[in-house]
């Protein structure tokens, strides 16, 4: 599946599209230098499909290419960062993550 994944900032969410239909959303709110992911939907019939690990890759990685910390209030982004250490440092107030060789 080809999702085209998208920041809509006039509704305050990230966006899956599959053509022109909306496969799910990240919803937030920007506070300052901080995102607030509140909730996360995905249609039932992109269920199963990778459409919120996609939704989240793409709002965690534009709050790290933003400099922005996280507040995972919705429990999908939330266990989602649980899952993929690599994100656990933009979570706000997070100690340092390190790198072990």
């Amino acid at each position: 599946m080809d999702l085209d994944l998208t920041d809509n900032p006039e509704q305050h969410r990230y966006e899956a599209h599959d053509g022109e239909t909306l496969a799910g959303f990240a919803s937030y709110i920007l506070t300052g230098e901080m995102i607030v992911f509140s909730h996360t939907e995905v249609d039932p019939s992109y269920e199963g499909r990778g459409v919120g690990s996609s939704l989240a890759r793409t709002g965690l990685d534009d709050a790290r290419r933003r400099g922005l910390s996280v507040m995972p209030l919705c429990p999908f982004i939330h266990a989602w960062i649980s899952k993929h250490p690599e994100y656990t440092d933009l979570v706000h107030n997070a100690p340092p993550s390190r790198v072990t060789d």
